[in-house]
């Protein structure tokens, strides 16, 4: 499938009533309103097109832009491929979700998720802790180096409260993730928790809410962690 067929193709997966809730919720134009459920069904078609990924993330469309993390070969994705992306994303379902999948789908995720949680940009910030959560979700504890794992911890109980909305849903995130998925870690991880109490977010007129980090740790602490084949969904 070449890119036109495949811009056609989500163009008419696109819905008007899901164009709309993707608005309230902060996407940009240009996008069609498709439902990620719909992108896997265009996915199966098209299978692992690297080179097609990189055409769809570069139209600037937003549907194209997610479509083109799931597709991507992340083992291809160099770091300044994903640092063009992070840059460009068309809103944060891309930069926190697509981007963030693929990155830390390939080798570069825990560096530039390092990189990009000290940027100036709070979109890159946000993209940052989203994709150290993602990271910690699919390497195994062996693999992770635990006492910075900690310390970003610490971090995120020290300057949650001064940060910008998406970046303090992100590090709410990148708390319950460490909760999820590092099992050594999980008792410290409630401990951040419950020092953070009810985390609030301005979402809009939306009915979107924060995770309460101590109740969804706390439900999963009896299960052992079984990390995923792949961060992005």
């Amino acid at each position: 499938m070449n890119l036109s067929a495949a811009m056609k193709a989500l163009e008419a997966k696109g819905q008007a009533s899901t164009k709309r809730t993707m608005m309230k919720h902060g996407a940009q134009e240009p996008f069609f309103g498709v439902r990620i459920a719909d992108m896997k069904v265009l996915l199966k078609a098209t299978g692992r097109d690297h080179a097609l990924a990189l055409a769809l993330y570069d139209t600037g469309n937003g549907d194209a832009q997610y479509l083109a993390g799931l597709m991507a070969d992340a083992q291809a994705m160099t770091k300044k491929d994903l640092e063009r992306w992070a840059k460009t994303a068309n809103w944060f379902m891309v930069r926190e979700y697509s981007v963030a999948g693929v990155a830390a789908d390939g080798p570069h995720g825990w560096s530039l998720g390092l990189k990009w949680i000290d940027a100036k940009d709070t979109n890159l910030q946000a993209c940052g802790w989203s994709t150290l959560s993602a990271w910690l979700s699919t390497h195994d504890d062996e693999e992770l180096d635990l006492k910075q794992v900690q310390q970003l911890l610490e971090r995120v109980e020290a300057k949650l409260d001064a940060a910008e909305g998406r970046v303090r849903y992100t590090m709410n995130g990148y708390v319950i993730a460490v909760g999820c998925w590092v099992a050594s870690l999980r008792t410290r991880a409630l401990q951040t928790a419950r020092a953070l109490g009810k985390v609030e977010v301005d979402f809009g007129e939306t009915y979107c809410t924060v995770p309460d980090a101590t109740a969804y740790i706390t439900k999963l602490a009896a299960r052992p962690p079984k990390k995923r084949k792949t961060a992005r969904c």
